[in-house]
């Protein structure tokens, strides 16, 4: 009886405790949240959309609020919000639109999809939040920009007016409370093209679909061009998938360090919409704060980022209308080759970027390499062999009966092929001698694709496109290979099973640059992922340094060619191997 009476006594101390913890949350009103006299009030549309291909079988509820001010004689600025109307936010609309706090804004709020049960009384709707909401990757972004604003734009309102949206990734917001905050931040990461401005209150920034990753992926991607309100309070949700509070502040620290522009208000509140509400005027005000004067991009302080990025150099693109681009080389010019690996063309890149047609079949060559000789080697797919050019594009056998894909050339003229058969079958690395002797030296990576030497060409990297590694072995003095081990370890999309690299290059630093699905990952010499570039159109299958300098990264994109200047030089096959600094351990 003792024990039970003790029990109860602790009990009620520990409730009383618990329950002190949780304060109650009164926040000052801000004028904007409530209606005032002579505010010329906007109207509110609701819709329901059920026929989306990114989510099928979905259907929803959307909301349109258009503010009286809304001419159709020019498109207005967008905020998206997700989980529907929130904030109070048609009335804090009036009442900035008025004052001229924000530009004249019409909002979309957009309900997640469920899958409705053929019999409600039997069975239960399928949710569809959690999917929409917490995953990375575009699906969401795609959902929005090509299904849900279209549909918006069929809309008239009650007098007749057509909805006419900006298609200015300037003039659009978006926002939403616990994952739907997570869903409007991975919606602008996603597409800063699309969306610059992001509200996000008690942002689920933990592990339930893979957004606890994003700190780690703002510090080391190039900034994007997008400015942040956030607002969390010390006693949101600790749980299962993450505690909600430090993650907010962890993503705080990784943005605030990664140079973007973001502002944040913290309480003591938990996981509801009280103190998102009360702040959403002063959100609205800061996103659109110098409208229409674009958002910027940051400076981050990722040491890596600072040493590659020269400030005010962007991508350029080169050329286009090829079907797939792969087999990049710089020659001791700087000229650029590269193939179009199905029309089977060979191509070159002046300095001053004039692109000329040298090879009407290459038989559909993939990988490049120049030798120290001024030598041009390619895998010929077709014929299943390793070729040589000479300067004057005279060709030459000197392997035959490899399945390649890619090689690189070391100084002292030995060859390295990389060989996949297929994702799951061994792969093969030869090497190919000087005097045409031809070895296999190492065999079992599941496709291996890229390959390149260090700039002491004492390590030869090999990617794997199968998974998420680049692997490192150790050039003996006969060539042969040795300590093979998992090496660089990569990012991977969400919406992919492996980071597919590809192709692979170094700098004269000894810095490890892989293409990947998910940019062009910077690896430090003891294989980490410090940086990633993404290219323009989000796709890249191999580099190479060219230029008079080699200090300009060219890159085969699909069906187009990229370039852009960077402040270190490429490390060349042909290069007198160099030794670069110890790395930083």
């Amino acid at each position: 009886m003792h024990i039970v009476r003790t029990f109860a006594f602790i009990f009620c101390i520990s409730t009383k405790i618990i329950f002190a913890q949780a304060p109650s949350e009164n926040y000052p009103v801000d004028p904007a949240s409530e209606e005032q006299a002579g505010v010329p009030k906007g109207e509110v549309l609701k819709v329901t959309f059920e026929n989306s291909k990114i989510f099928p079988g979905t259907w929803r509820e959307y909301w349109v609020y258009v503010p009286a001010q809304y001419k159709p004689d020019r498109p207005a600025c967008v905020y998206i919000n997700q989980d529907g109307i929130q904030w109070k936010a048609p009335v804090v609309f009036d009442n900035l639109i008025h004052k001229g706090e924000m530009p004249v804004t019409i909002g979309v709020f957009v309900m997640h999809g469920k899958v409705r049960a053929a019999n409600g009384n039997e069975a239960n709707d399928r949710f569809n939040r959690s999917f929409e909401y917490d995953g990375l990757g575009d699906a969401y972004a795609r959902f929005i920009l090509d299904e849900i604003l279209p549909e918006v734009e069929k809309q008239k309102t009650s007098d007749g007016r057509p909805i006419r949206l900006s298609k200015n990734g300037n003039d659009r917001a978006i926002g939403g409370s616990s994952s739907g905050a997570v869903c409007a931040f991975t919606a602008a990461w996603e597409r800063p093209d699309a969306f610059t401005r992001v509200y996000s209150a008690i942002g689920t920034y933990v592990g339930l679909r893979g957004a606890d990753r994003y700190h780690t992926l703002v510090r080391k991607y190039e900034p994007r061009p997008v400015r942040i309100f956030m607002q969390d309070g010390a006693n949101d949700l600790n749980i299962y998938a993450g505690d909600w509070w430090m993650a907010n502040q962890t993503m705080l620290r990784a943005l605030t360090f990664a140079g973007y522009e973001v502002k944040h208000q913290w309480g003591e509140g938990g996981h509801n919409g009280k103190h998102g509400t009360a702040l959403f005027p002063e959100a609205m005000r800061f996103l659109w704060k110098d409208w229409p004067k674009p958002v910027k991009a940051g400076t981050s302080q990722n040491q890596m980022l600072s040493a590659l990025l020269i400030p005010g150099q962007e991508w350029e693109q080169v050329s286009e209308g090829y079907k797939f681009t792969e087999g990049i080389a710089a020659n001791q010019s700087g000229e650029i080759f590269y193939q179009d690996i199905p029309n089977s063309k060979t191509y070159k890149i002046a300095p001053d970027g004039k692109v000329a047609t040298i090879n009407e079949d290459s038989e559909n060559a993939s990988g490049a390499e120049f030798d120290k000789n001024g030598n041009r080697y390619e895998v010929a797919k077709k014929s299943l062999s390793i070729v040589r050019y000479d300067a004057k594009n005279n060709k030459q056998e000197i392997a035959s009966d490899i399945a390649g894909n890619d090689l690189t050339v070391a100084y002292n003229g030995n060859v390295y092929v990389t060989a996949p058969d297929g994702r799951e079958k061994p792969s093969t690395i030869y090497l190919i001698r000087p005097n045409g002797e031809k070895i296999v030296v190492d065999k079992g990576l599941l496709f291996a694709n890229g390959v390149a030497l260090s700039p002491d060409q004492t390590l030869l990297y090999a990617t794997e496109s199968a998974s998420h590694w680049v692997w490192s072995f150790q050039v003996l003095p006969d060539g042969t290979l040795s300590h093979k081990q998992k090496f660089g370890w990569l990012h991977v999309r969400d919406n992919d099973e492996n980071a597919w690299a590809d192709g692979l290059t170094c700098d004269r630093e000894g810095r490890i640059y892989v293409a990947t699905r998910a940019g062009i990952q910077v690896l430090d010499q003891t294989g980490r992922v410090n940086a990633i570039l993404p290219t323009p159109n989000g796709s890249v299958s191999n580099m190479a340094f060219g230029g008079k300098d080699f200090d300009t990264i060219y890159v085969t994109a699909n069906e187009k060619i990229y370039r852009r200047k960077l402040n270190v030089k490429g490390a060349n096959g042909w290069d007198v191997p160099n030794k670069p600094e110890a790395p930083k351990l």
